[in-house]
């Protein structure tokens, strides 16, 4: 059993969770993944890793409530034990392999979408921590949604906070951030990093593609088994087919087939609806859920 030592509701439907975890906090580095399970019957869900401790023994995830588990998950507090913590799973982010003399020579751009900022943290705290201040554009429908912040300030060289409605910070979608810093305001980057809804990777990688300006991006698929053996999360990336929990999750963001894996990930709508139905209506005659025989 892994232990939850703090649980809090970050904002509007997004959560964070500090899990006991020595194994998994003592290997683990940024651009990785854990899968949790609530207990036996629960299902197994993907998160990537916001922040590790190795001297505590704890790792912090961040999720947000967009299906059945993950409500249930919401419910967790500070005491609880997850049945299940898995990892770290993945492949790390390909900088922290990276020679650290040639590091520091490189000029890093952050792209994070809502809860992308979650996994943008660890690495720009990494990059932070050796000496190298990379700019961070943080981007959210509106304020409210808006995760991270006072963390980010801390360790970003520049912080860039732009919202869809403009209720706070810039106004407008990332992809105009970045056109503004690189055009208006002179910016060069050698590469950008891009963490957060796929259509919004999607944009990202045709924006910087105009500049020439290579990019990472990290897939977030549905996976299952987390091992590259159910196939749930194949992705094609430069006409090649890759798994995205084995191979990434990050990957070269210019020859990631967007529209494919947007596509595949529409499939598993109508059974994480029924997931929904059968948590909110329990065995009520609705019907839906494909149990209860409501819809026959």
């Amino acid at each position: 059993m892994f232990k939850i030592l703090d649980a809090k509701e970050l904002t509007n439907n997004i959560y964070s969770m500090v899990i006991e975890a020595k194994r998994v906090a003592k290997t683990c580095e940024p651009g990785q993944f854990i899968i949790v399970r609530m207990d036996e019957e629960g299902e197994r869900i993907p998160l990537t890793i916001c922040d590790y401790d190795r001297v505590a023994g704890t790792v912090t995830i961040v999720f947000q409530t967009v299906g059945a588990e993950t409500t249930r998950m919401s419910s967790l507090k500070a005491g609880d034990c997850f049945a299940d913590f898995v990892g770290p799973l993945g492949q790390p982010s390909e900088f922290v392999k990276e020679d650290l003399t040639s590091l520091k020579n490189k000029k890093i751009l952050f792209v994070a979408g809502g809860v992308g900022t979650a996994p943008v943290y660890p690495q720009v705290k990494w990059l932070h921590e050796k000496g190298i201040d990379a700019d961070v554009i943080v981007g959210a429908k509106t304020k409210g949604l808006l995760i991270l912040e006072k963390e980010m300030q801390e360790v970003a060289g520049n912080l860039y906070v732009t919202t869809d409605d403009g209720s706070y910070g810039r106004s407008g979608m990332v992809t105009e951030v970045i056109k503004d810093l690189i055009v208006n305001e002179g910016k060069k980057y050698d590469v950008c990093v891009a963490i957060g809804p796929m259509i919004m990777m999607k944009f990202v990688c045709k924006q910087t593609a105009e500049f020439d300006l290579p990019t990472v991006v990290s897939l977030n698929p549905i996976m299952v088994d987390g091992t590259g053996m159910c196939g749930a999360c194949r992705v094609t990336v430069g006409g090649e087919v890759k798994f995205a929990c084995v191979d990434g999750p990050e990957f070269d963001g210019h020859l990631v087939d967007f529209d494919q894996a947007m596509k595949r990930q529409q499939i598993y709508k109508t059974q994480e609806g029924r997931a929904m139905l059968r948590l909110t209506e329990g065995a009520t005659h609705h019907g839906g859920c494909g149990n209860c025989g409501g819809d026959k």
